[in-house]
């Protein structure tokens, strides 16, 4: 039985709320699936600290808010090294930390998961709007909607490539993706499925391999505020959605105790949904 603590976008630096934020554990695993804090903030790596201290492992996903009034160069760094110094000298009882960021991590024999930022696909069309809308093209250093783009280009074919080969040689392996960019406008909230700056948000990955392959049988993603939790009928893949927003502005629908969990049922692995 694998039971992971999923949670994005607390947006801890909105408030400060670093030192004073609780989040029970209700699981050995925690996925923080990006827009946790800031790097710039000492504040963010205490919290941490403290989530490491209640799991035996956090997977950490960087949202875009992670770099702002910084560089994501700077924010891979920082975040390398923090991974680099608590696992290498982990305090008494604490856990490990590991920093997705194109990474495959095998949980078990059984279950891998995946995880990279998966940046949005911006619609050529509307690449004026979103370059012009969007905030993180003003607050994070050296970023452009070009950049964005690159970088969407590189996490999709080292998606698709990591499962893809799975698929081929590990057939009975399931897997989990976890991404901070929301992989299909099904979970868009309504009202901003025709907004012209929809693709700086969400990608429809639904003709992608890391999407068709049966061997993926959990999505979680953040991003949007607009939580989800659906199982998509094409696949049988669940879908998962389980963010915070901004301390002055809660979605609806957050909640800190959620889990995703993948079962051995009769010798078969299996996703259980709760």
């Amino acid at each position: 039985m694998v039971k992971i603590q999923v949670v994005s976008d607390l947006h801890l630096e909105s408030g400060f709320e670093y030192d004073a934020y609780e989040l029970d554990p209700v699981a050995p695993y925690l996925a923080l699936v990006g827009d946790i804090g800031n790097t710039r903030d000492p504040g963010l790596f205490n919290f941490l600290k403290r989530m490491l201290k209640q799991h035996e492992l956090v997977f950490f996903i960087a949202g875009n808010h992670e770099p702002y009034h910084s560089s994501w160069d700077s924010t891979h760094a920082k975040l390398r090294e923090f991974s680099d110094l608590v696992n290498k000298e982990p305090e008494l009882g604490a856990g490990r930390f590991i920093y997705m960021n194109q990474t495959r991590y095998d949980l078990t024999n059984e279950v891998t998961i995946l995880g990279c930022v998966l940046f949005s696909a911006i619609d050529p069309k509307y690449m004026p709007y979103v370059s012009l809308s969007l905030n993180d093209f003003y607050h994070i250093q050296s970023w452009t909607a070009k950049d964005h783009c690159s970088s969407h280009e590189s996490d999709l074919a080292w998606l698709n490539a990591q499962v893809s080969r799975i698929m081929v040689e590990e057939p009975n392996r399931k897997i989990i993706i976890l991404t901070h960019y929301c992989p299909t406008f099904d979970a868009t909230e309504p009202k901003y499925k025709t907004s012209l700056i929809t693709s700086g948000f969400t990608t429809d990955m639904t003709k992608e391999e890391c999407w068709k392959c049966d061997n993926v049988k959990v999505w979680v993603f953040g991003h949007t505020h607009y939580n989800y939790d659906v199982v998509e009928e094409g696949t049988g893949k669940r879908i998962v959605a389980n963010q915070r927003g901004y301390n002055f502005s809660t979605a609806d629908g957050f909640d800190p105790t959620k889990t995703i969990e993948i079962a051995r049922v009769i010798g078969i692995v299996s996703p259980v949904y709760m």
